[in-house]
């Protein structure tokens, strides 16, 4: 079997089947069902997910996110010294509201030896031909994500003991992971593109915190939890401007963390939105260092429907191309298709034509998946 990176790869979400949210309703609301019974039901939807993948062509395949509620808090959660603590007002996105579940830090932070996703990702694994992959939240979604007030540790007030600590629980996460046979492990760490956003840079610096000195630390976790990981283990980061319900939360060029994103992290490959002009131009690919790190630039959105032309996907590359060497590059979609479990506003054939797509994308510009 081939080994990742692939030249056609997707982000991790999948939108929910019908099964599936009746089911979560049944036994987080109502409490008809028990965890059994829920747990059947979300184990053959995704095995469903799993062949779709796989009949799409792509040689690198996940879970779709499908136990998940959300795509970073339900992982976030499972971390000793995490509680998710519902409240009466969610973030605000571009014309929607997220579900108001917000992440508090009560104690020290560790990575748990039973860590639900490790199951997720034994389950997919031995479900598949090809090679299973898991997305978790990247280490500055932990700190991003949950405001000064929600970190409770007197010695957490002191940023860098905070980001010392995530970095090592992280450390510990990646080993985790292998040892569970995991060998392709994406994080995704979307807040190097908000922090290149100038409402989210202002916000932080209204914080007292320094936007720039932020993209260094988040970096520097990244770089720390996974440096030393096995030579067989490839790392991946996705990077977006916020998806919930086919809507947004952030703007703006990549150039801000471009140097940082490639040259600090000491990640392999980069899944990077760039459906829409949010995203800014291509210029920063060309600090992407020369060798065997790939991008995969998200040209075609989960956002909507519409079905991006394989010929407008072509001319992207080619000018693409022109900041970075096209065997450094790949295709994905901009993101995943349901980051909560809301999904976006696109039907299951549109995904399936998306998915559809980046494959004959990569076999129309690279010869085939795997090249």
């Amino acid at each position: 079997m081939s080994k990742p990176p692939y030249r056609a790869d997707h982000v991790g979400s999948l939108l929910r089947p019908d099964s599936v949210r009746q089911a979560r309703k049944a036994f987080f609301e109502d409490g008809r069902i028990g965890a059994e019974d829920l747990a059947e039901i979300e184990d053959e939807a995704i095995r469903d997910a799993i062949d779709l993948q796989e009949q799409a062509g792509l040689l690198a395949v996940t879970d779709g996110e499908i136990r998940r509620s959300f795509w970073h808090y339900d992982f976030m959660g499972g971390l000793e010294g995490f509680e998710l603590e519902k409240r009466d007002e969610g973030v605000q996105f571009q014309g929607a509201r997220l579900r108001p579940i917000f992440p508090t830090i009560k104690e020290k932070l560790d990575f748990p030896a039973d860590h639900p996703m490790l199951a997720h990702y034994k389950f997919v694994a031995s479900h598949t031909s090809v090679t299973p992959k898991i997305s978790i939240p990247g280490p500055s979604c932990c700190h991003f994500r949950t405001a000064k007030a929600d970190i409770h540790p007197r010695e957490y007030k002191d940023p860098e003991v905070l980001f010392a600590d995530l970095a090592a629980t992280y450390k510990k996460a990646v080993q985790a992971f292998y040892d569970a046979g995991c060998r392709y492990l994406q994080m995704d760490d979307i807040f190097f593109a908000y922090l290149c956003d100038p409402k989210h840079r202002a916000a932080k610096q209204a914080e007292g915190q320094d936007p720039d000195w932020l993209i260094e630390r988040y970096a520097w976790m990244m770089h720390e939890a996974i440096k030393d990981r096995p030579d067989d283990m490839l790392i991946a980061m996705h990077m977006c401007r916020g998806n919930f319900q086919s809507t947004h939360a952030a703007e703006g060029a990549y150039d801000p963390a471009a140097d940082a994103i490639f040259n600090q992290t000491g990640v392999d490959v980069y899944f990077m939105e760039y459906d829409t002009d949010r995203a800014g131009g291509l210029e920063p690919l060309r600090l992407l260092p020369k060798g065997d790190k790939r991008v995969l630039p998200g040209f075609i959105t989960t956002k909507t429907g519409d079905l991006e032309k394989l010929d407008d996907l072509k001319r992207k590359f080619d000018a693409a191309s022109k900041f970075a060497d096209i065997g450094q590059l790949g295709i994905a979609p901009q993101c995943g298709f349901a980051s909560t479990e809301e999904g976006n506003k696109i039907t299951v054939d549109d995904q399936r034509r998306k998915l559809d797509l980046v494959v004959r994308t990569a076999e129309a510009i690279w010869g085939g998946v795997d090249k």
